[in-house]
């Protein structure tokens, strides 16, 4: 196993606050260089992506707006992950303790929860060892509108409006969680990358409940890769230019675009994608990634390792230790070319 899927994250750098808490514009987050092609490792800040990337080269960036997904009970936390099909909703329970929550490993198929405002959640069955499938018996949309509020880990020590979880592509709520790779985009880099002539395109990949536990895959997510984007992506492929994800998002709703047996090639899709992708499979259509900085052994790691591979990604996380770089939605993020 590569030594960058496990490792010890110092408390000191998680980022426990977003950036402008800290006196900071979003674009001034740190940002790491990786570069396959020379191995070098260089240390930015975001706001100099348009000095790193090239006219020519495409960004294809997430445009799901995050919902208010948590809604607490006294000793629970009912975590809404997406809607299925069926109608039925993906949730996971945790217990809350002092400053977070926890999984809860209780629930009974069956089972009915009272919520506030005098709602009733019936768990039907478990989809994953942390995943429901569940009903509500109102509309969930409108329900997390007056009841949720945005879902938070411990390491972030006090609730932030919702304002804070969304990025300036956000326009089609139904993420979970923030896709925060794009959260350190403003309007003014946005328009700085455009005048150096790098496209921008937008995919829909709502988020599920992040797996914060050690070596948990993702669970299926609903995307769209729009008709535009795919061509866009397949343009730029034939004209010599970079094809760059803003977030592991991205890459999974391209890849699960990807044409079978068609090499490079996207096509328009929809749909649910449970696709995970590894070192052994490599990918197909990106040639790199924004993305922040994830936690030991996840399967974002994996990810990153089909990007980058093994050797520099090692390099580059022992670089943002060792330079002091900020972990999680709040935090730095790492470019791999």
């Amino acid at each position: 196993m590569s030594p960058a899927l496990d490792f010890t994250l110092p408390a000191v750098q998680e980022a426990h606050e977003p950036p402008e808490e800290r006196g900071l514009t979003r674009d001034a987050v740190r940002m790491l260089v990786s570069r396959k092609d020379t191995g070098e490792i260089t240390h930015r800040t975001f706001r100099e992506l348009p000095e790193v990337l090239a006219p020519g080269d495409l960004l294809v960036v997430n445009n799901s707006a995050t919902i208010a997904a948590a809604v607490r009970l006294d000793r629970l936390a009912v975590h809404f992950s997406g809607e299925l099909p069926t109608g039925e909703w993906l949730v996971e329970l945790r217990t809350r303790v002092a400053g977070g929550s926890r999984p809860y490993a209780g629930g009974a198929a069956g089972e009915w929860l009272p919520l506030p405002g005098q709602a009733t959640l019936r768990l039907v069955r478990r989809e994953t060892p942390r995943l429901w499938r569940a009903v509500l018996d109102r509309d969930v949309p409108d329900y997390l509108g007056r009841y949720g509020v945005p879902i938070r880990y411990s390491y972030v020590r006090r609730d932030w409006p919702l304002d804070r979880y969304q990025t300036v592509f956000a326009v089609a709520p139904g993420s979970a969680e923030m896709p925060s790779a794009g959260r350190p985009f403003t309007a003014e880099l946005v328009t700085a990358l455009v005048a150096r002539g790098v496209a921008v395109a937008p995919i829909t990949l709502h988020t599920g409940v992040a797996s914060p536990e050690r070596d948990e895959p993702p669970s299926p997510e609903r995307f769209q890769v729009p008709e535009p984007t795919a061509r866009l992506v397949n343009l730029t492929r034939e004209s010599g230019g970079r094809v760059v994800a803003v977030g592991t998002t991205v890459v999974r709703a391209l890849e699960s675009a990807a044409l079978p047996g068609a090499a490079r090639t996207v096509r328009a899709a929809e749909g649910w994608t449970a696709r995970v992708v590894t070192p052994s499979e490599g990918v197909r259509v990106v040639d790199g990634l924004v993305t922040g900085l994830h936690e030991p052994r996840s399967s974002h790691l994996m990810m990153l390792s089909a990007v980058a591979g093994a050797e520099l990604l090692s390099r580059s996380y022992r670089a943002a230790l060792d330079g002091g770089y900020l972990w999680h939605e709040f935090g730095d993020r790492h470019l791999i070319l």
